[in-house]
């Protein structure tokens, strides 16, 4: 039988990354992220659910998450689901499921953007090289920003 696991939220940060690295020196960053749904419930009224997840990224991504996003800032990502089982100190088994973030792009949040709507720039932790497709800025790959030591993103 075949899988697929594949996420994709658009939503708010909740608090600002915090960078820490493994024993290895691999840098790592959890954010928290709140996705709100709007829908009308069966008797017509207008209802909004909000749901909080948390998304860890790793390596050069988790870095450039840390640099340009803080706690409000608007964000897009793709990643894949990950199931989380420990035991805690009093003996509980406990659970989470969270998402392992892939990519991400930046969302604009100023509403005085002369740039695409909704426009700003995607990270990929697969490609090498960044681009700069349609007026939009992408940070893609290991080699965030090229290593030309810019470290303004237009967004």
């Amino acid at each position: 039988m075949a899988s697929f696991n594949k996420v994709f939220l658009m939503g708010n940060l909740t608090r600002d990354p915090e960078l820490r690295y493994t024993p290895k020196g691999t840098a790592v960053t959890d954010v928290g992220m709140a996705v709100n749904r709007v829908f009308n419930s069966s008797d017509g009224q207008r209802q909004e659910e909000t749901t909080f997840v948390d998304v860890t990224f790793w390596g050069r991504t988790a870095e450039t998450v840390c640099k340009f996003l803080s706690k409000g800032r608007p964000l897009f990502v793709e990643g894949r689901l990950k199931f989380d089982s420990w035991e805690n100190q009093d003996g509980q088994k406990r659970s989470k499921l969270s998402v392992n973030g892939e990519n991400f792009q930046f969302i604009d949040s100023r509403k005085d953007s002369g740039d695409s709507p909704g426009g700003g720039g995607g990270y990929s932790s697969k490609d090498e090289a960044p681009q700069a497709p349609h007026s939009e800025y992408e940070f893609q790959g290991e080699s965030a920003g090229g290593g030309s030591g810019d470290d303004e993103v237009p967004f």
